[in-house]
């Protein structure tokens, strides 16, 4: 089970959103991923304009864990205003905090990303905060008092997978909160690497939405998800150098 603050979930898939080709689209790849954690941009939703189009109307929603997040915002001062109006709307007091700081590569802003989130931990809210793979940031956000750290593997929508494994291995090792590795997951196969060096947990977006097939790759990245987290329980066999034999080599016929 996933435990984040009080809440636990059975799925440690964290499933985005935005960008599929239609609703109905993304009403079954949420379905098939059975997902339990479903997180949207809230500047980017009319949340309160009941007459544009709303993927929530599509969802049950007593299914479902909504957690907002604050993509879109620059600073702390943005980011609470944020998550305010998504906990005013009576969606959820569990926010992911995004503040870019870099408009190309879209990395996020450290110094921000501390300020909103000791604000937002002072206003009462569930915070997971979105950082790069910066070990000692995770550290102070952990510090801070956040409810679990989200490094990314690589860009957002990159696509490009785990680029630096070592440093998310470092942030596994040190974290007494739930990590999950957010931003730049492209398939399976990065998702089962996460979970096989140890991560808590895996939420990706468009992987899955800008796939040829977004609801069989839902489906794939379920099951990657699930293999990987059973193979870092099983514990993988040491890296070796050179060659073992399989069978042994003694009492061999003929020796």
């Amino acid at each position: 089970m996933l435990k984040i603050a009080d809440r636990t979930f059975r799925s440690r898939l964290l499933l985005g959103t935005g960008k599929y080709p239609s609703f109905e689209i993304q009403k079954e790849a949420v379905s098939v991923s059975e997902a339990e954690i479903l997180t949207f941009a809230v500047r980017r939703m009319n949340i309160f304009e009941e007459g544009q189009p709303n993927f929530l109307e599509q969802l049950d929603l007593e299914k479902y864990t909504l957690l907002p997040n604050t993509a879109g915002a620059n600073t702390a001062e943005e980011a609470v205003r944020i998550a305010k109006l998504a906990k005013a709307s009576g969606l959820c007091d569990m926010v992911k905090v995004e503040i870019i700081g870099d408009a190309r590569s879209l990395l996020p802003d450290p110094v921000e990303t501390l300020k909103a989130s000791e604000i937002l931990l002072e206003e009462g809210f569930i915070v997971l905060p979105y950082t790069s793979d910066d070990v000692v940031l995770a550290r102070r956000l952990e510090e801070l008092g956040v409810h679990a750290v989200m490094p990314g593997a690589s860009p957002i929508g990159s696509g490009r997978g785990i680029i630096n494994p070592l440093n998310l291995q470092f942030i596994i090792e040190q974290s007494k909160v739930p990590v999950i590795v957010d931003a730049g997951i492209g398939s399976p196969k990065d998702v089962a690497h996460a979970m096989e060096i140890g991560a808590d947990g895996v939420l990706l977006n468009t992987a899955v939405s800008g796939a040829k097939n977004p609801v069989k790759m839902a489906e794939a990245v379920k099951y990657a998800l699930q293999a990987g987290r059973l193979g870092y329980e099983a514990g993988r066999i040491e890296e070796k150098d050179y060659a073992v034999a399989s069978s042994p080599t003694t009492g061999m016929i003929g020796s």
